[in-house]
């Protein structure tokens, strides 16, 4: 089965680490990244701009509109995602849990679903 995790991060949390933090976090994702894919449970992942990058667009009675910035106003913001391919949700929260965000903020682990609305 498909699970997304989803990264939430606080920028805060990550301003007040310390070069030697930040480099730690990047080597446990290369070391996350590394151990899913030597797995073959990785099946992709993705790392997102700062949301001061983001565009919002909605549709309103036929009225098209784009505001910058993300939709909701928050600490944290979805920073990136990891699709993985394991065997059951249990997995997909050890999997998660093993992401070195967790540590700092939030991860969403959430099944992928068909368009039929079947998980995959």
């Amino acid at each position: 089965m498909k699970y997304i995790l989803l990264i939430h991060v606080n920028p805060a949390a990550l301003e007040a680490l310390s070069e030697e933090e930040r480099d730690e976090l990047l080597r446990g994702h290369d070391a996350f990244h590394r151990a899913a894919s030597e797995s073959g449970e990785l099946v992709d992942a993705v790392a997102l701009a700062d949301p001061a990058n983001t565009v919002t667009v909605r549709v309103r009675g036929g009225i098209e509109t784009a505001t910058d910035g993300p939709y909701v106003e928050a600490k944290e913001h979805l920073a990136g995602w990891y699709l993985v391919d394991c065997e059951s949700r249990e997995r997909a929260i050890e999997l998660a849990a093993s992401i070195p965000d967790a540590r700092l903020s939030a991860l969403e682990v959430r099944p992928v679903m068909t368009q039929g609305g079947t998980e995959m």
